[in-house]
């Protein structure tokens, strides 16, 4: 027998604890919202303490009618009164249940905007590192889901729990002030057996519905991967094998989901059993004691009417409270988002990069990704204001990561890294980036227009700018040919331009953004040679003036920078001019002479078959 076995039982009822304790914690962060409009909820509760005095008011108004009309009683007079007071009861009820949502809709939106746009604001501000992890489907579905949970949470907990805990007051005075003990103790006790067992049951269907959306988006993550990578999945011809794991997901969540529906049926039996047997106790007592001549008819018409109020909405709050418990479970897993830490924050009294030429120095610097992979060894390196430094190597030799610890994605693990004589983490992040431009390696757009793209370099720069930065990068003459010109859409990542199309629009975004630091990262490396040539010449002019780090592969094209890095397994193994390391003999000029055969092996291949092509 395994010892620990009895330990079980006790540790999982401490993760439910503490999970139902998270759960419940992000109700007090609601209250700010409803602060700020308490006077929107002050008039929603007195709405709402109106409906529910009309609600209770009704079956009393009824037993009235009922009496008057009881011929054993009196002569048959018709209450028109009465009858009139019934009916702006009934509508009292609807219409100040109405006002109640209308008066409170504001004060449920304005939670949903803000809350959203704070989870949306510090995913943004989280480091690359999370995002490099993150899977895109399950993230948007936790905030689709916590982003509803709060609409739900603020319209149940005031509108669904208040109303019934006020009608069974209200319920339980009329029941004492007009019947025996009987009738409020049999109401007392079924009301008590009905939220111990909806509340007990619904606790352990939680785990089962926590777990069918764990699984859910799990699903929608696998979906959405699968999309984002159509091209890949075509060049593989794996469609039936994507379907496959996709179906996997689905049949999991199939099998919760059924479990799922199958203990919602138990509660439901459970609880219409449990008020059956009340109203049925309470409707023989009520006969008895008309046939006792001890109650009225109208009695007996007033009791069923108040049990019919109080129990639909007790009813109903074995709904709310499941509703509740599952908004509490995705809001708990939307402000979980909120609870991962940023990797990089801006230091108390960090500073703001001031305006002029920007110089940058990398000063013994490590880094590693993770502690047991270092990608950077003692990197020491200085681009002063207005020149031009390059850093070339094999693919893995760290180049690019230069590039991501200058925009400080990253924080170095030793050294630092200087620009204008301030450390990057004694500086403010937005200022640092708005002084740096990059065009990377790989080009992502937005599902949006080219113009929409171009301009995201400097949303308030005008259609002339943008016209003008497009012309510099060598697409404005490409973009005017397409039918719809530069309204012409992208696609998802901009996979409806080729790679070249994308690189150019990229390098036309950080030219708008008129910045001090210009990287560029493998800028070229989509473009074939004659466009290459064309806009290396351009880039190179661009460059001119501007503190320039270039991060290449093709060695041709960072022949005329001040200085040049050659990287190898994140050290630094030569640096000089392009002259200088051809004259050295080392990895520079071995990498120059492989690239000089591989470009006279082309272009005899290029030449061979313009020939062939000739005739």
């Amino acid at each position: 027998m395994n010892p620990h076995s009895s330990s079980l039982p006790t540790v999982g009822a401490a993760r439910r604890s503490v999970q139902r304790s998270r759960e419940w914690r992000v109700v007090p962060m609601l209250l700010p919202y409803l602060w700020e409009f308490k006077w929107r909820v002050v008039v929603a509760l007195a709405f709402l303490t109106t409906a529910k005095l009309a609600n209770v008011g009704v079956p009393l108004v009824l037993k009235e009618v009922v009496d008057a009309l009881d011929p054993t009683r009196a002569a048959l007079v018709l209450p028109l009164a009465l009858l009139v007071a019934y009916g702006v009861l009934r509508l009292s009820t609807t219409l100040f249940a109405e006002l109640r949502d209308v008066v409170f809709v504001r004060v449920t939106q304005r939670a949903i905007r803000r809350i959203a746009l704070t989870v949306f604001g510090h995913l943004h501000s989280l480091s690359l590192r999370f995002h490099l992890e993150r899977q895109t489907g399950g993230v948007s579905r936790d905030i689709e889901r916590g982003t509803r949970g709060i609409s739900t949470l603020l319209s149940y907990m005031l509108f669904s729990i208040i109303p019934v805990v006020l009608e069974f007051t209200l319920v339980a005075v009329v029941l004492f002030a007009k019947f025996d003990w009987r009738f409020v103790a049999v109401t007392f006790v079924a009301v008590a057996l009905y939220i111990g067992f909806t509340v007990a049951i619904t606790e352990w269907r939680m785990d089962i519905r926590r777990r069918a959306n764990e699984l859910d988006s799990k699903a929608n993550t696998r979906a959405i991967d699968s999309l984002l990578n159509y091209e890949t999945v075509k060049y593989f011809n794996n469609e039936a094998y994507e379907a496959r794991r996709y179906d996997e997901n689905l049949k999991m969540y199939e099998s919760a989901a059924v479990k799922n529906e199958a203990s919602l049926g138990l509660l439901n039996i459970g609880q219409s059993f449990i008020i059956a047997i009340a109203v049925t106790i309470l409707m023989v007592l009520a006969a008895q004691g008309v046939v006792g001549a001890t109650l009225t008819l109208g009695d007996l018409v007033l009791i069923n009417g108040l049990l019919i109020q109080l129990y639909i909405p007790l009813n109903f709050l074995g709904m709310v409270y499941r509703e509740i418990k599952q908004s509490l479970i995705d809001m708990d897993r939307m402000f979980r988002l909120l609870d991962e830490n940023r990797e990089i924050e801006d230091r108390p009294g960090a500073s703001t990069l001031p305006p002029g030429p920007a110089a940058m120095r990398f000063e013994h610097v490590d880094f590693s990704y993770d502690p047991q992979r270092q990608i950077l060894y003692d990197v020491s390196f200085e681009v002063p204001a207005g020149s031009k430094v390059a850093v070339v190597g094999a693919s893995g030799s760290g180049k690019s990561t230069l590039a991501r610890l200058l925009f400080r994605f990253y924080d170095v693990s030793r050294g630092r890294i200087v620009v204008n004589d301030t450390d990057t983490r004694d500086l403010k992040q937005a200022s640092l980036r708005a002084a740096i431009g990059i065009v990377p390696q790989d080009t992502v757009l937005f599902n949006d227009t080219i113009y929409y793209n171009i301009q995201y370099g400097r949303p308030e720069a005008s259609r002339e700018e943008v016209f003008a930065a497009a012309q510099a990068a060598h697409i404005h003459h490409f973009i005017i040919t397409l039918p719809q010109g530069y309204e012409t859409r992208v696609g998802e990542r901009g996979l409806k331009l080729s790679g070249g199309e994308k690189q150019r629009v990229a390098i036309a975004r950080a030219l708008l953004k008129q910045p001090r630091i210009l990287i560029f990262d493998e800028a070229t490396s989509a473009l074939d040679s004659k466009s290459e040539q064309a806009i290396q010449a351009e880039l190179d002019r661009i460059a001119h003036g501007h503190t320039t780090l270039v991060i290449a592969h093709r060695l041709s094209t960072v022949m005329d920078a001040d200085q040049i890095l050659v990287m190898d397994h994140g050290r630094i193994v030569e640096r000089g001019t392009h002259q200088a390391l051809l004259a050295h003999g080392g990895v520079y000029a071995q990498m120059w002479a492989l690239q000089q055969q591989e470009d006279a092996e082309r272009d005899t291949k290029e030449a061979l078959a313009a020939r062939v092509a000739a005739g």
